[in-house]
């Protein structure tokens, strides 16, 4: 664990030290998101926080590398997620600057998203009736289809100061947790192993985000742009897929059988409920056209229920912990504590969500 959290604080700190260094060069060359009358933001803003946290996740990477345990994991896995971030970072900068087309953003993140999984770092198998094994082709094509979902999911929840960070923490957490609960059994070792690429990724993604989030904040000195949305995407999935991809329900104790073959697919799926919903909703409300923006996202709906902007991202990351917690639960908990806490949670979520504007509401009257 204690390598697992070095990995977290480097990541951090550079993140950290790194994001007003990102600033100035969003601000000397332009990379500034004006006030459009679909954003919640007043005055403009400079974009380019992908590049920080980009920084501060491959420094944090080729610091666990080096470390007794981590330094045996696969060196192309590793160097197919740097790539790959490199890749999606970088072409996230340059829409920073000139704002590409939707088409030509398509085909960058397919393109990053076929060098990590030919890396190595794709779906091996689905844990569905036990380990199903699909030909090589079907599973990239699995792999880069879960990069672009995933991706487009956290570009389209970075619509309030802290939002899209905070929201792929929790994920990334909770991912950790997952990971680092289901030690695998290395060939020719009994001793369960607690390191993966998983693990690493995730650990690192916890600490850019933790990093990036005072600097972004509300009042947000910095947005992370489209050089931090699609990083943050492409790493999230990279250890989504780790974990989904590669962990056997045949190395789990009898009482977690069952739930090792369907966790991994109902996690990740849980976490990105919210923002996947909202890429739904806006495909279907926007009738093909999906690249006109709109001001009809689930963060804006929560500013016109009457949530302040930091009420509601608090709200949202209530939302996105109780999920989380909720489905990981059935890891750890009995079936009927399991469900009871995830029921208990979303309900909480579901009350101050509507409860609190109105309670505020009131209480200004009252006065």
């Amino acid at each position: 664990m204690r390598e697992y959290v070095l990995v977290a604080v480097v990541a951090a700190v550079l993140t950290f030290v790194a994001t007003p260094l990102a600033r100035w060069i969003a601000v000397r060359f332009g990379a500034v998101t004006p006030v459009r009358g679909r954003d919640v933001h007043s005055v403009p803003i400079p974009r380019l926080g992908g590049i920080a946290m980009l920084l501060g996740f491959g420094v944090a990477m080729l610091v666990g590398t080096q470390l007794p345990y981590l330094s045996t994991l696969s060196t192309r896995e590793v160097v197919g997620v740097l790539a790959g971030a490199v890749l999606m970072c970088g072409l996230g900068a340059v829409d920073d600057f000139r704002e590409l087309d939707a088409l030509t953003k398509f085909a960058g993140q397919i393109i990053a998203a076929g060098v990590m999984a030919f890396s190595g770092v794709q779906l091996l198998q689905l844990p569905i009736g036990g380990v199903t094994v699909l030909p090589q082709p079907v599973l990239v094509g699995l792999t880069v289809l879960v990069v672009l979902v995933t991706t487009n999911a956290v570009n389209f929840v970075d619509g309030l100061d802290g939002l899209a960070a905070g929201v792929v923490a929790i994920a990334a957490l909770t991912f950790f947790v997952w990971a680092y609960s289901q030690p695998q059994i290395s060939s020719g070792s009994e001793t369960p192993n607690v390191f993966s690429i998983a693990t690493l990724v995730a650990a690192g993604l916890v600490g850019c985000c933790v990093g990036f989030l005072p600097h972004n904040f509300h009042p947000a000195r910095l947005f992370m742009g489209d050089s931090g949305a699609l990083l943050l995407g492409l790493l999230l999935s990279a250890a989504t897929i780790s974990v989904t991809g590669n962990l056997d329900p045949a190395n789990s104790d009898d009482r977690q059988a069952t739930v090792a073959q369907w966790l991994p697919l109902a996690l990740p799926v849980a976490i990105l409920a919210l923002p996947v919903l909202d890429v739904v909703m806006a495909i279907i409300r926007r009738r093909g056209r999906f690249s006109q923006p709109d001001s009809k996202h689930l963060h804006h709906r929560m500013l016109q229920i009457g949530h302040t902007h930091r009420r509601a991202v608090l709200i949202f990351y209530l939302w996105s912990l109780s999920i989380a917690a909720g489905v990981l639960g059935y890891a750890f908990l009995p079936a009927g504590g399991a469900t009871a806490l995830l029921a208990g949670l979303l309900g909480l979520s579901l009350v101050l969500t509507w409860g609190v504007p109105r309670w505020s509401q009131a209480r200004r009257s009252s006065l």
